[in-house]
């Protein structure tokens, strides 16, 4: 497999595992990224590059960074939507969460 194909089909496989996390199927996500069903299908293939504004339109509607999307790192954009969401919970739903974390980083 070529260098840049493992690129694309590793960006693929993010935007499928984030799309079904999110609950969203392929036409769902298109609608709310602006682009058509077809750009998706061929995003999460893998076979070829996506424009940049449709790589952006995707990265919003998934609620990820593009560079989550493109390098699979985790940025303080990521981290920020992760905190802002946290920040709208309840404080007893806060108090779970932080547990549920510090669970996960003991192991």
């Amino acid at each position: 497999m070529q260098k840049s194909n493992k690129f694309y089909n590793d960006m693929g496989e993010r935007i499928i595992a984030r799309r079904k996390q999110l609950g969203l199927s392929q036409e769902e996500l298109a609608s709310r990224a602006d682009v058509s069903p077809q750009m998706v299908s061929t995003a999460e293939r893998g076979s070829k590059s996506i424009l940049s504004e449709n790589l952006l339109n995707l990265s919003n509607a998934l609620g990820v960074s593009t560079d989550y999307l493109l390098k699979g790192e985790i940025s303080d954009a990521d981290a920020n939507i992760i905190a802002q969401k946290i920040l709208k919970a309840p404080a007893e739903t806060q108090s779970k969460i932080e547990r549920i974390i510090d669970i996960m980083l003991e192991e």
